[in-house]
């Protein structure tokens, strides 16, 4: 059996004793979070959240992309999102290569180099100042004021807000 296979028949389960689907689309606490794709950040479990409660946006660093930009203005202006939650992490994979050797191995291997940056990073904490930077920049969001960016540390699960 594959890994997606396995999955879907938890999805079978799961779905089976499903009591109530009846979630508003609009987040109930009108938060949206970016955070990064890392399979060890639960994003759910650290803030205590369940379905309905946010939505959640999430890619390699959590980085403030175009796409990501275009999620939390689509949350804002049409799904009525307020407050934006940008969560990073300690020991990071996006710390652990360059920018230039990634595209140059993408090359190399595909004949093809990618129109998007990998948006590689070195330091965490200037990497949330980073993507708060760019949110605030965007014309396209309605509330920046209510934005907070953290760096989750994977060892202990806190998060530690970076100002």
């Amino acid at each position: 059996m594959s890994a997606t296979d396995e999955l879907l028949a938890n999805n079978a389960t799961w779905a089976a004793a499903l009591q109530r689907r009846d979630l508003p689309r609009s987040p109930a606490r009108k938060i949206a979070v970016l955070a990064c794709m890392d399979a060890r950040l639960d994003v759910f479990a650290a803030l205590g959240l369940k379905a309905g409660d946010a939505h959640v946006i999430r890619n390699a660093g959590g980085a403030a992309t175009d796409d990501a930009i275009r999620s939390l203005a689509i949350s804002q202006r049409l799904l009525g999102t307020e407050e934006i939650i940008l969560i990073h992490h300690t020991d990071c994979g996006m710390l652990t290569f360059s920018e230039e050797a990634f595209r140059e191995s993408l090359l190399a291997e595909t004949g093809t180099e990618p129109q998007w940056p990998a948006e590689i990073f070195t330091d965490v904490q200037k990497n949330v100042r980073r993507s708060i930077a760019r949110i605030r920049a965007s014309p396209f969001l309605l509330r920046t004021d209510l934005l907070r960016g953290f760096v989750y540390e994977v060892d202990s699960g806190r998060l530690v807000e970076v100002v």
